[in-house]
């Protein structure tokens, strides 16, 4: 099955395998991009495929494209017919396809969905999906198949108005997830997870998730949803014991990612990459009501001037820094963004960065703003010990 969608794809993703692994069938997982290793991309029942391995797909696979098109295949090329070879190999029972980019040209869409998910649309990748939520949105629903079911958390009515044409043009048994799921109550556990109940037409489930944010809650409803259609085809372990097992199961790290430092501080790692994960990550900040220092390290080609506007009301102290990737915004550029506001501080080294702020010895530490940089620094947190 794929899942295409701006934000929370790569979430709602991670809790459908858990809970398709908690059923005890063979799931096969492929996300992108990766934290800190690529062999966290491609994932059977959790587990990232051995680096050997995936070397030896890669030098059988990467001859055989070029000889057939004369031109070598592009990374993400590359690692999408790996997984789906592998995933093969393994004779998994259900795999789970994150789309890349878009979805309608995306590679990922080589393969044939029982299920399509959608999850928000907001604007991105504007030079190659187009300038409006209606022609990202088309661009999604390229993953959607004649006499198939689709489903979208969409609230906005410009882009749910574009699935449904499409949906309606090509036979797609498209619903809307809003429509069908009723989140009834939701209590977060400091620093912890939450707790979730929601109702849909099939039954009433009492959740416990790790993963933070009001947005997680509509990525679990919509691993709900999607876990009892496939219910329904071919996969009747999914059952309501199943999803509650995986629901409770699922990490995913990088994702308002909590670290305990000591004296009761804490850090926060939160892969916000655009200006509507900036603005969930500003919403859960505003929960806390205690001070929060910032490192913001962002990408050029994101609303960055929106994202940063959205994130400094709740911080004490920002530290702006340089992601690792050819296509990092300038930090002074952005500390221009914010004019003369105290606090403001520029450190182009990201590991440098993250010293000084931790060195603030403020009560909440945040990193955001990019995947990138949450890869780059996760992997010097994980590893340190406080």
């Amino acid at each position: 099955m794929l899942v295409a969608g701006s934000n929370g794809k790569g979430s709602t993703s991670a809790l459908l395998a858990a809970m398709a692994t908690a059923a005890g069938y063979r799931t096969g997982l492929y996300t992108s991009p990766h934290l800190e290793t690529v062999e966290e991309r491609l994932r059977i029942d959790g587990r990232p495929i051995p680096a050997e391995h995936l070397g030896d797909l890669l030098a059988r696979l990467i001859p055989a494209a070029e000889r057939e098109t004369g031109l070598p295949p592009t990374y993400f090329e590359a690692l999408t017919v790996a997984a789906f070879l592998w995933f093969a190999e393994e004779k998994i029972d259900l795999g789970i396809i994150e789309v890349g980019l878009g979805g309608r040209l995306d590679a990922t869409n080589l393969c044939d969905p029982i299920l399509s998910l959608v999850t928000s649309i907001s604007l991105e990748h504007q030079e190659f999906l187009g300038d409006t939520l209606a022609a990202i949105a088309r661009e999604k629903a390229g993953i959607f198949r004649p006499d198939r079911p689709a489903l979208a958390w969409i609230e906005d009515p410009e882009p749910a108005a574009a699935l449904r044409e499409v949906a309606a043009t090509g036979g797609t048994d498209l619903r809307f997830a809003p429509d069908l799921v009723r989140l009834e109550s939701a209590e977060t556990e400091p620093w912890a997870g939450q707790r979730v109940r929601l109702k849909t037409p099939v039954q009433s489930y009492d959740l416990q998730i790790n993963l933070l944010g009001e947005h997680q809650r509509k990525n679990l409803a919509l691993a709900v949803l999607a876990a009892e259609t496939l219910g329904t085809k071919s996969f009747p372990r999914l059952d309501a014991t199943a999803i509650t097992a995986g629901a409770a199961a699922c990490r995913w790290p990088g994702r308002l990612e909590i670290f305990e430092l000591p004296w009761s501080r804490h850090l926060i790692l939160d892969a916000a990459h655009n200006a509507e994960g900036a603005a969930a990550l500003a919403v859960f900040l505003a929960t806390l009501d205690r001070p929060v220092d910032l490192l913001f390290g962002v990408l050029a080609d994101k609303a960055v001037a929106e994202m940063i506007g959205l994130l400094a009301p709740h911080t004490r102290n920002i530290i702006l820094t340089t992601p690792p990737n050819p296509r990092a915004k300038d930090p002074a550029e952005v500390a221009a963004l914010l004019g003369s506001r105290p606090g403001v501080i520029v450190e182009p080294d990201p590991e440098r960065a993250m010293e000084r702020l931790l060195a603030l010895g403020g009560e909440v530490a945040v990193v955001c703003g990019s995947i990138y940089l949450i890869g780059e620094l996760r992997a010097t947190v994980v590893h340190f010990s406080f």
